[in-house]
């Protein structure tokens, strides 16, 4: 039997309500906690509640992202468990209709609901994600490091004791550990004060300090000296340097890709931006594999007894969902496992399991 038009969309808005239900119980959820971790944080400082609020709005998007496959899985078994309970689906499978069949609607509505998420709203998180970092920066970090890759080299500006350094370098390699064609300016007091000037042909980042090569130190107030090599004290590590650039969450899905090869050409691997790029494209796939994990938990309950086994099999599957995306992420991150391979597994693996759990619910 063919499902009808009004039977689809009949499902699909059952599909959809319990779904956005889901969403907005735990993007309230959500927010409060974020509410609360930011006024634990702002203890001590001069920090109004409305600013408090604020950048937990900011935020809101980001975290709505990151939680909308488990609005997905619980919003779907509570749907398709609903429906079972008051036989509907009952009554459809037997007048012919496949689980398959009634499921299309959820389906689509979820790849429809994915592909929105990715072209749409990523950018418009990760708009409020920057406007986010840059007012935790400023509250609860004071002066920030700042990185910032281009055609014409590499740009940093980072703190030391009593000023500021601005580093100019036209070529990196080592993943940033070694630089060429370096300008390095120093500036001092909170009006940023120019002291001096240090050019060198290289800087090689050391434990502790920059071993410049090819150096001219020119100081803001004496001559010029030249140095064959030259040892500049930092408190700079690889790390903060690589930390500094701009976070995947606050770059856009369609820039992205032009940062990564950026980053690139520029001398680092990018690993961590690919492989948010990659998790984002993936949210389609992912929200259908929770479709499909919700519906092998809710079709068969009967109507005593299912209500506990719905909750429990769901907090489950969300848990050990969470713990494999959270594992093979970190592999992926390390460069254990190739950044497309670790973004692609918690939606593929998961899809897999939930098909072959339909096919055994629905042939035995």
């Amino acid at each position: 039997m063919r499902l009808s038009w009004t039977l689809s969309v009949y499902l699909g808005r059952q599909f959809i309500t319990s779904v956005g239900i889901a969403l907005l119980g735990l993007g309230i959820l959500v927010f409060l906690f974020d509410i609360v971790e930011l006024l634990r944080r702002a203890s001590g400082e001069n920090i109004g509640f409305g600013t408090i609020i604020g950048m937990s709005l900011l935020q809101l998007p980001t975290l709505l992202q990151k939680i909308l496959p488990f609005a997905a899985l619980f919003g779907g078994m509570f749907a398709f468990a609903r429906l079972t309970r008051t036989h509907e689906l009952v009554v459809a499978r037997a007048a012919g209709v496949s689980v398959w069949q009634f499921m299309m609607p959820a389906f689509l509505i979820t790849f429809a609901l994915g592909a929105f998420v990715v072209t749409v709203f990523n950018p418009l998180a990760a708009l409020m994600a920057n406007r986010h970092e840059l007012l935790e920066a400023r509250y609860f970090q004071g002066q920030p490091t700042l990185l910032s890759v281009s055609r014409t080299g590499l740009w940093f500006r980072h703190a030391t004791e009593g000023g500021h350094e601005v580093l100019h370098a036209r070529a990196v390699s080592q993943q940033g550990v070694e630089l060429q064609d370096v300008i390095i300016i120093q500036q001092a007091g909170a009006n940023d004060r120019y002291v001096g000037r240090i050019d060198a042909r290289s800087a090689i980042l050391r434990d502790g300090y920059w071993d410049l090569t090819g150096a001219t130190i020119s100081p803001g107030d004496g001559r010029p000296e030249k140095h064959a090599t030259y040892r500049l004290p930092t408190t700079l590590t690889l790390g903060q340097m690589q930390d500094s650039f701009a976070s995947p969450e606050t770059i856009s899905f369609w820039s992205l890709p032009r940062f990564i090869a950026l980053l690139k050409d520029s001398g680092f691997a990018a690993i961590k931006h690919r492989l948010h790029w990659h998790s984002i494209l993936s949210v389609p796939l992912l929200l259908l594999a929770m479709v499909l994990i919700a519906a092998t938990f809710s079709l068969r309950l009967t109507r005593r007894g299912g209500t506990g086994l719905l909750i429990t099999g769901g907090i489950l599957a969300g848990f050990v969902f969470f713990v494999l995306a959270d594992v093979v992420q970190a592999f992926g991150l390390s460069g254990k496992i190739p950044a497309i391979l670790a973004a692609w597994t918690p939606a593929g693996v998961s899809t897999l399991i939930g098909l072959s759990l339909m096919f055994h619910l629905e042939d035995g």
